[in-house]
């Protein structure tokens, strides 16, 4: 009894951390671990300070111009971490205990080509697979191979990675559908 207590508490196990692998990558892709680069749009609130609210469009260099602040640097930040860092620059010189908020206003164009029907950059939706880019695209060309697919990731365009059509895409992404051979 005690054997058959300790295989099913073992295969109980097993089961929970093969789970816990499986669902670790669908957090890493949340929202909230969202990097920002050039191109985001963002919001920025100051509860009870309107004149602090700013919409802003991330530079080429992936800054932002800030009241108080000056510029302030949001390339490779998520968004909490820009909110703790501009909560961070107002606390104490300006306010007593800003609530500061950050939020997204439009992501950053992922980009495709090759055997698709219109080719061109898109807005990227967190989570969004290269078939839902293909789809947005207006499907493959009679052409199109569905094995010869490859992602360029942004800021490593040099090295592009083997994906096919349930491939997660990311943000400032730039796929590539090639010709098939008959």
């Amino acid at each position: 009894m005690l054997m058959r207590y300790l295989s099913l508490v073992l295969v109980l196990m097993f089961s929970l951390a093969a789970f816990a692998q499986q669902a670790e990558p669908v957090a890493a892709e949340g929202a909230d671990n969202y990097v920002l680069g050039p191109g985001d749009a963002i919001r920025i609130k100051i509860f009870g300070e309107p004149e602090l609210d700013l919409d802003v469009q991330l530079t080429d260099s992936g800054t932002l111009n800030y009241p108080f602040l000056g510029t302030v640097k949001a390339t490779g930040m998520t968004l909490k971490q820009l909110e703790q860092r501009i909560y961070d620059g107002l606390k104490g010189d300006y306010f007593v205990e800003p609530n500061v908020f950050v939020g997204m206003v439009q992501y950053r164009p992922f980009y495709i080509h090759g055997e698709v029907k219109k080719p061109g950059g898109y807005p990227y939706q967190p989570g969004m697979t290269i078939d839902q880019a293909v789809a947005l695209a207006g499907g493959l060309t009679e052409r199109a191979s569905k094995e010869k697919i490859f992602v360029a990731r942004e800021g490593d365009k040099a090295n592009k990675l083997a994906a096919d059509l349930n491939s997660k895409i990311r943000a400032g992404d730039t796929v590539t559908i090639e010709q098939r051979f008959f």
